[in-house]
């Protein structure tokens, strides 16, 4: 199936490339989500009629990413979590812990944008968490897990 699509995606393509797709991927995400349109030609005329509109939205919405990377990049996070004496969280720390925590210090975030690549955080002390506000822009912050006994 060849879609346009209609903003940028990650390991997929920028906006207004012509890419060809497994059907399912673009009939069950990209069309619903809005990321892509099928590639026919009525659809690629009124593409490049909306090209202009389209890319100054893309840039805003970058802007508004880069902003709030930079709120964000300053918060310092800490969650209190019950530990055992060596540090093992009982229970794990998760993506709905991390965005609750960012929102209760002052910032806007989503738990769809916190990334955690190698799972749940078990243990007490430092993480390095990353934030993908924006497919340019990620921002690496430091979690504090707080075990308390």
């Amino acid at each position: 199936m060849d879609v346009i699509l209609l903003e940028k995606v990650a390991n997929l393509g920028d906006l207004g490339d012509k890419v060809a797709v497994k059907s399912g991927y673009g009939r069950n995400f990209l069309i619903p989500q809005k990321k892509a349109v099928r590639a026919t030609k009525e659809k690629i005329a009124e593409f490049e009629v909306r090209r202009a509109e389209l890319e100054a939205a893309a840039a805003e919405q970058l802007t508004v990413a880069q902003t709030r990377a930079d709120a964000i990049g300053q918060l310092e996070i800490k969650i209190t979590q019950q530990a055992g004496e060596e540090g093992k969280l009982f229970g794990s720390v998760g993506t709905a812990d991390i965005a609750a925590a960012v929102i209760a210090a002052g910032a806007e975030l989503k738990k769809q944008e916190v990334r955690l690549p190698e799972g749940v955080i078990r243990v007490a002390g430092d993480h390095q968490v990353d934030l993908e506000l924006h497919t340019d822009v990620v921002v690496t912050i430091t979690v504090t897990i707080i075990g308390e006994e």
